[in-house]
């Protein structure tokens, strides 16, 4: 019997975190496999938070004018106090600015997000395999063997990688036998439930705190006559289970009776699990979202963090996949762990002064928003540059979120950087006539993700020239003179230089590019953008 043919990558989940890995590793052209064991899409709200820096991931994967269909922003928190209702302003709206487009957290139930990233990985020819589940997991130097038990009988695929995005009780995690240290308060349960509802307004996400930790919150769901309730269980309490015990439950409470359930959707009990995988992966396979971390509720941090981990590793895979040194893969965890690890303390934090009624931890702030995650100081962003050759800005360290500009190119018409930063690939902007100069002769390799140039401030004449007349380049990335910058597919600034631009950015290059095949700028420009080469 022959072996099965090797595929690039097997993903084993399909959600927010799968799905999200998926969707880049197919627009770099790698054979990709993604199952799950569940029979069909993930059908509640759980995770209803998108991040306003996840909101910019899903625009590059191609997903988010899907979510932004599906949802909506967040209404102002209505805190009851007996027949009283207290507003109170939750996430403070901000207006959008050209360095931060999304710059509110959107509400949108997580069956509708996982809907969205579906639908984008079928445009790309590919479909999610439910009914599917992993067995058994072995690994050698190059490949990984996978056994899939589906209504077929048991399948063996073989994969060059593969990754474990399946959830908080990762069958991929056990069979890499890694440690998830962490506590899970069996006695701390939340009874999640998404009904239609009438007898209550739609306009506020509802909560009505009790003593003790006790607590029910009901938000609506937007384009639907839906709530997420959520419903703090007693120590021992048996959770309702009927649609009347439950409304029971929540009449006791609330003492509000013209609340009615009319149909129940959705129901589990969530236990605030805290805990963090001791490795993100072993040999060739990896773990991302809940497979290597798992959160409170609080914050609405985990899908987004998830979701992230793809968008950090994907790019990754791709370069190793094309000959890049698979040391690159050893900077996933370096980079991601520290995140989940801040993320933890964060939606503890919120969560534990939640049951203490503290109005704080109601509050939502740019650190729940995602945008000013750093890599600086990791394995691809080192803190002990010269900074005059690399490292910063006056605003910004190599690591950081690149921010978003509005541009306008040769034909006078404008553009949003993040427009030009959209796909697999690299971008460089040379700002200042000298940083121009050295783009134009900086090598790339012929294989992996391609480089796109752009030149600002500078009379190049490809159709990647472009001016900032408003500043918005100049002002977001604390530009104070001629700068190269390096940005990485997953929209992190790679290396940022002030002089010796050439020298600098090549030693940045090597580190995350194949380089045995790397050939002249002479060589380059003789071969189309579709074979790897710069733009």
């Amino acid at each position: 019997m022959n072996s099965p043919q090797a595929i690039d990558v097997l993903i084993i989940g399909a959600g927010p975190s799968g799905s999200a890995l998926a969707i880049d590793l197919v627009r770099r052209g790698l054979d990709v496999r993604i199952v799950d064991r569940s029979p069909h899409a993930f059908e509640g709200s759980r995770a209803k938070g998108i991040q306003p820096r996840s909101l910019e991931v899903l625009e590059d994967l191609g997903a988010l004018d899907d979510v932004l269909a599906g949802g909506g922003i967040y209404p102002k928190l209505g805190i009851h106090a007996g027949p009283i209702g207290v507003p109170w302003k939750m996430f403070p709206h901000k207006e959008a600015t050209p360095d931060v487009p999304y710059p509110n957290t959107w509400l949108i139930p997580q069956f509708r997000t996982d809907r969205a990233l579906h639908a984008r990985l079928s445009e790309l020819g590919r479909e999610v395999e439910f009914g599917k589940e992993l067995t058994e997991l072995t690994q050698d130097e190059d490949t990984v063997v996978a056994k899939v038990a589906g209504a077929d009988g048991v399948e063996e695929i073989v994969a060059r990688y593969a990754v474990g995005a399946d959830g908080g009780s990762s069958a991929v995690r056990k069979q890499l036998d890694i440690g998830f240290a962490g506590t899970t308060d069996e006695s701390d349960r939340v009874l999640i439930v998404d009904a239609s509802v009438s007898g209550l307004a739609r306009n506020r996400w509802h909560m009505w705190p009790g003593l003790g930790g006790k607590l029910i919150g009901a938000c609506p769901l937007p384009d639907s006559d839906m709530f997420q309730w959520m419903i703090r269980l007693t120590p021992d309490e048996k959770p309702p289970q009927e649609i009347g015990a439950i409304i029971d439950r929540i009449h006791s409470h609330t003492r509000n009776r013209h609340i009615q359930l009319h149909e129940i959707h959705w129901k589990s009990v969530f236990r605030p699990n805290i805990r963090l995988a001791k490795h993100y992966g072993r040999g060739r396979v990896f773990l991302v979202g809940d497979a290597a971390h798992v959160h409170t509720p609080a914050g609405a941090q985990g899908l987004n963090t998830g979701m992230q981990d793809g968008y950090n590793l994907g790019w990754k895979l791709g370069q190793v996949l094309a000959g890049a040194d698979p040391a690159l893969l050893g900077t996933y965890e370096a980079e991601r762990q520290p995140i989940a690890a801040g993320v933890l303390g964060l939606s503890t934090e919120k969560w534990g002064g939640i049951a203490k009624l503290d109005p704080s931890s109601m509050k939502r702030g740019k650190d729940e928003q995602q945008l000013a995650l750093t890599y600086y100081g990791g394995p691809l962003a080192p803190a002990d540059g010269d900074g005059g050759d690399s490292g910063d800005t006056s605003t910004l360290h190599v690591g950081d979120r690149a921010p978003d500009a509005r541009l306008l190119g040769a034909d006078g018409a404008e553009t949003r950087l993040f427009n030009l930063f959209q796909g697999p690939h690299f971008s460089a902007i040379a700002y200042g006539p000298g940083a121009a100069r050295d783009l134009e002769l900086l090598d790339w390799p012929t294989t992996g993700a391609q480089l796109k140039r752009l030149t600002v401030g500078s009379a190049a004449g490809d159709g990647r020239a472009f001016s900032d007349p408003k500043n918005t380049l100049r002002s977001a990335y604390g530009l104070t003179g001629d700068t190269l910058l390096l940005i990485r597919p997953d929209g992190y600034i790679g290396h940022i230089a002030t002089r010796d631009f050439l020298t600098t950015t090549q030693a940045a290059v090597r580190a995350m590019t194949p380089q045995a095949r790397s050939r002249t700028m002479s060589q380059q420009s003789h071969t189309s953008p579709a074979s790897g080469a710069a733009e």
